[in-house]
C-alpha cells in the first residue's frame, strides 16, 4: 500500500441535485407497483434515515453489550407540481373531473430520482439513482400566500415514511442506490442501460431488413458468409466441399471441420501429409452462380415498454456480473 495522498486531482467529489423524479403508485388489488410516470417539478428530496441508536446493557457492574435499534428510512419530498396519480398517494379522491376529496386512504407507492455526482475534474462524473419501496406520505402543511413584489411560487412539502421490503441474503431496506460512476466497462454500462428502461420505460422501435450486396469478386473469402437469393430469400451458402485429393496439392488450402451440422466450423489443417482417417476440405470454384453477402443485419422491431419499480432482487439479478 502507497502513502496517503489527501486532495488527489479528480478526488474532490460531490453530490448534488435532483431530477427523473417517478412515481409509481401501488395497486392496492395486485399488491404491485403500477406504470411510473414523470414527477416534475421536483425540487428536493430530503432524506432522513433514523434508529440504529445505541442501547447499551449492563451486567456485572459493566458495560455487558450494546444493543442498536432498528433502522428505518423516512424522507421530505418538496416539489411545485406532482402527477395527477400522487393524489390518492395523498389521500385525495377524484370522483367527479375537477372535484377532490380529502382524507381518503392513502395509497402505498415506489419513488425513483436521481441525484448528480461530480468531481474537480468533471462536473458531470455521473449520477446516482436511488429507488424508495413501500411510501407513505403523511398530511402536509400548505401555505397560501398573497401575490406581491417577490412573488414565489406554491411549494409542496410531503413528509414520507416508509416499511422495509425484502432483499435476498441481506436485511430488508426500503432504499437501494446504483452509482453510475461504478460502471466502467461496456458490458457493465449496458446492464445499467437495461435497468433504466425498466425504470422508465422503452419506445417502440419499427426494425429494418437485412441488407445483401451482390459480391463480384472471382473466388470466395473464407472470412466471410455468402448467400443464394430464390426470390426474397436469402439462404446461407456452404463455400467448403469434401475434397478427393490423396495427398496436399500445391497451391491449395485444405481445412479440416469440426462441430455439429448447422454450426461446422473450418479451420486451416496443421497436417503435412494427409491423414487416412481424416476428411479433408477445399474452397468451392465460385462459378454458375451469384452470391450475396449480408451488409447490414436484420434489426427486430420491439414494442414499447411501460416503466415499473423493479424489486430489490430483480434489480441485484439485472446487475449481478461485476462493474470492473
Amino acid at each position: 500500500m502507497s502513502k496517503i495522498i489527501w486532495d488527489a486531482v479528480g478526488e474532490h467529489k460531490y453530490e448534488t441535485g435532483v431530477d427523473h423524479g417517478v412515481l409509481y403508485p401501488m395497486n392496492p388489488t395486485t399488491k404491485q407497483y403500477d406504470n411510473g410516470v414523470a414527477w416534475n417539478g421536483l425540487t428536493s428530496v430530503s432524506e432522513s434515515p433514523s434508529g440504529a441508536e445505541s442501547n447499551p446493557q449492563y451486567a456485572d457492574n459493566i458495560k455487558y453489550l450494546d444493543l442498536m435499534s432498528a433502522e428505518e428510512f423516512a424522507a421530505t419530498v418538496e416539489c411545485f407540481t406532482y402527477p395527477k396519480e400522487w393524489e390518492e398517494c395523498d389521500g385525495s379522491i377524484s370522483p367527479v373531473e375537477g372535484l377532490n376529496i380529502y382524507q381518503q386512504t392513502r395509497k402505498t407507492f415506489g419513488l425513483s430520482y436521481r441525484t448528480r455526482i461530480g468531481d474537480d475534474t468533471n462536473p458531470d462524473a455521473g449520477y446516482k439513482l436511488h429507488l424508495v419501496y413501500n411510501c407513505k406520505a403523511t398530511p402536509s402543511e400548505r401555505a397560501y400566500n398573497t401575490v406581491n413584489d417577490s412573488p414565489e411560487a406554491l411549494s409542496f412539502s410531503y413528509s414520507i415514511s416508509t416499511t422495509p421490503v425484502e432483499v435476498p441474503g441481506y436485511k430488508n431496506t426500503a432504499l437501494l442506490t446504483i452509482d453510475s460512476t461504478k460502471f466502467t466497462t461496456d458490458a457493465a454500462r449496458a446492464r445499467l442501460a437495461a435497468l433504466e428502461a425498466v425504470l422508465y420505460g422503452t419506445n417502440s422501435t419499427p426494425g429494418s431488413p437485412a441488407v445483401y450486396t451482390e459480391d463480384t469478386a472471382a473466388t470466395f473469402d473464407p472470412t466471410k458468409t455468402y448467400y443464394t437469393k430464390a426470390g426474397d430469400v436469402y439462404t446461407a451458402f456452404n463455400i467448403f466441399e469434401a475434397t478427393s485429393d490423396v495427398s496436399f496439392q500445391q497451391d491449395v488450402t485444405y481445412y479440416e471441420r469440426s462441430g455439429s451440422e448447422g454450426s461446422y466450423t473450418y479451420t486451416v489443417t496443421q497436417d503435412t501429409v494427409m491423414d487416412e482417417q481424416k476428411t479433408y476440405y477445399v474452397i468451392k470454384d465460385k462459378t454458375g452462380g451469384t452470391y450475396y453477402t449480408l451488409t447490414t443485419p436484420a434489426v427486430p422491431a420491439t414494442e414499447a415498454t411501460n416503466p415499473r419499480l423493479p424489486m430489490p432482487s430483480e434489480v441485484m439479478s439485472i446487475l449481478q456480473e461485476s462493474n470492473g
